[in-house]
C-alpha cells in the first residue's frame, strides 16, 4: 500500500465521519429544541403554525439521523478498504448515494413532515 492510497483512506474516513457526525448532531439538536426545527438556512418556522411541536421535532430528528447513515457507512467502508480494496468502491457508492438521492430524500421528507404538522 502506497502513501497516496493511505492518504485517500484517511481523508475519505475523516471527511465522512465529520459529515455523519454533523448530520447526526443536527438530529440530536432537533430533538432537544423547544421551538419548531427549521430546515433551510436562515428560515424559521412559526410555532403557531405547527400543531404538535415535540412530534414535529422528533420526526425532524429521525430524518436527520437517517440521513447520516450513508456517511457512517461510507467512512466504515473507507476504513475497511485497508484490508479489502473493493470496499473503497463501495464507500464511493455510499457517498454518491448520500449526496444525490439522500439530499432529494431529505427535501421530500422534510416537506412531508411540514405538511403533516402545519396548521391550515
Amino acid at each position: 500500500m502506497d502513501g497516496e492510497r493511505i492518504f485517500g483512506i484517511i481523508l475519505m474516513t475523516f471527511v465522512n465521519l465529520l459529515c455523519a457526525g454533523i448530520f447526526y448532531g443536527i438530529g440530536v439538536w432537533a430533538q432537544k429544541r423547544k421551538e419548531p426545527m427549521h430546515f433551510y438556512t436562515g428560515t424559521t418556522v412559526d410555532p403557531k403554525t405547527i400543531s404538535d411541536v415535540p412530534s414535529y421535532n422528533l420526526e425532524n430528528s429521525k430524518m436527520w439521523k437517517a440521513f447520516s447513515i450513508p456517511f457512517w457507512l461510507c467512512a466504515g467502508c473507507a476504513l475497511g478498504s485497508i484490508w479489502a480494496e473493493s470496499l473503497m468502491t463501495v464507500s464511493i457508492v455510499f457517498l454518491c448515494v448520500g449526496c444525490t438521492v439522500g439530499i432529494g430524500w431529505l427535501i421530500c421528507k422534510y416537506h412531508k413532515i411540514l405538511r403533516k404538522y402545519k396548521i391550515r
